[in-house]
């Protein structure tokens, strides 16, 4: 968990502010999201592989005892000890070694790959609850707003100078403001479990927003962003190393067809002679043979040739796996950009739109003063400000969105 924490902090430098999310979240996500931390330990868990495969296997002692005692001439063989110890051929540890390292390198940008994709799923999460919250906000404003007019209209009505039915209209009108509003809180707080629940924080929590999203233009041309994937997604990365990994397992493959060297020594315990004439000292005694070398014989071919062929199909499969995966980043990438130059336009729209809407407003306003229209054309208005106060926020959170993904595409 400190190799976990400390890779973190190293990350979350690059991150900046994050496109109006404040970074504590990120670090949080960070930190306490269990499927993040599943994929860290899987790649520690690929890094204990390399130590294993790159070793000698195990030395192989042995006792043997004789029933029948072998006789020879310095007395009869009674027990032998064995000690044998197997080397592959020469490369194939070294081989080994790199399919492992290769996959734990593979098993990184998968990681990788999942703290980017949740980074991308919290300031998703993030936008849209922020967006959820200024539309109550909106609706709460526009509710004051027509509670005003009705309170205006109820004193024209005694007056004798406006109809009862501005009033139903109105009454109409909150009515359908506060049904919306009612599905906005209920929807702000799903969005505010599942924000909660990417951080594995209590649902408690306070969640704090800006006044308003930032609106950043993108830093780089469609192309320099293309590139910028293309080099840089953690899918792609991950790709690659299988892809270097599965190379040098046809590489420890073709080794596997080669000889495995034996080298062992064998002792021998040797029991006292009846042997009178034997000569002094040399009854009983033990006797060491060494070395002792031996090699095994790979005859078995077709096995070996199967396998060098499966490593080469895993080849051309993650070969053609990338190929697919290129095509959809750039497809992606060419949505999400289209999306984020829609969400720019619509910004522009918006702004323009709510400027003349409210200047169409207070010419109304003073209009119905003077009696010079009706509350109908008011309302009609009202309902257009608030179309495009609610308007205006959504592009800004679907830029933010789209330059989030497009982020998350490049491995950011």
């Amino acid at each position: 968990m400190k190799k976990l924490l400390i890779i973190i902090i190293i990350l979350i430098p690059f991150i900046g502010f994050a496109q109006g999310i404040p970074e504590q979240y990120l670090t949080t996500a960070a930190n306490n999201n269990p499927e993040l931390k599943a994929s860290f330990n899987e790649y520690m868990a690929a890094l204990e592989k390399v130590p294993q495969v790159k070793s000698l296997p195990d030395p192989r002692f042995a006792f043997g005892y004789f029933i029948q005692p072998v006789e020879t001439r310095v007395g009869p063989q009674q027990a032998k000890l064995s000690l044998d110890q197997m080397f592959p051929w020469f490369g194939q540890l070294k081989a080994n070694a790199d399919v492992a390292t290769e996959q734990a390198k593979a098993k990184y940008e998968a990681f990788e790959e999942t703290k980017s994709k949740l980074f991308f799923e919290v300031k998703s999460a993030y936008y849209d609850l922020y967006f959820t919250q200024k539309a109550i906000d909106i609706l709460l404003e526009n509710i004051a707003i027509l509670h005003t007019f009705s309170e205006l209209s109820l004193i024209k009505i005694e007056a004798g100078l406006s109809s009862s039915v501005d009033q139903l209209r109105i009454d109409m009108d909150l009515a359908d403001l506060e049904n919306k509003l009612a599905l906005l809180k209920d929807r702000a707080w799903y969005q505010t479990v599942y924000f909660n629940n990417l951080l594995n924080v209590d649902n408690s929590e306070t969640i704090y927003f800006p006044d308003t999203l930032p609106e950043p233009d993108m830093e780089f041309s469609k192309q320099d962003l293309l590139d910028s994937i293309m080099q840089n997604n953690h899918r792609l990365t991950k790709l690659d190393y299988e892809l270097s990994a599965f190379e040098n397992k046809e590489t420890a493959v073709r080794k596997l067809g080669a000889p495995n060297i034996n080298i062992g020594i064998d002792y021998i315990f040797v029991g006292k002679s009846d042997n009178p004439n034997l000569e002094a000292g040399l009854s009983g005694k033990d006797a060491i043979v060494f070395p002792r070398i031996g090699l095994t014989i790979p005859i078995y071919r077709k096995k070996y040739k199967s396998m060098v062929q499966e490593t080469v199909y895993q080849q051309e499969a993650v070969t053609d796996r990338r190929v697919a995966q290129t095509n959809v980043l750039e497809s992606l990438l060419e949505k999400t950009y289209n999306e984020y130059r829609d969400a720019n336009r619509r910004l522009d729209l918006f702004k323009r739109q709510t400027a003349l809407a409210r200047q169409a407003m207070e010419i109304l306003q003073t209009d119905f003063a003077t009696g010079k229209t009706d509350f109908v054309e008011i309302l009609r208005m009202e309902n257009k400000l608030l179309k495009y106060a609610l308007e205006l926020e959504k592009a800004r959170t679907d830029k933010n969105a789209a330059q989030a993904f497009i982020r998350y595409l490049m491995g950011k």
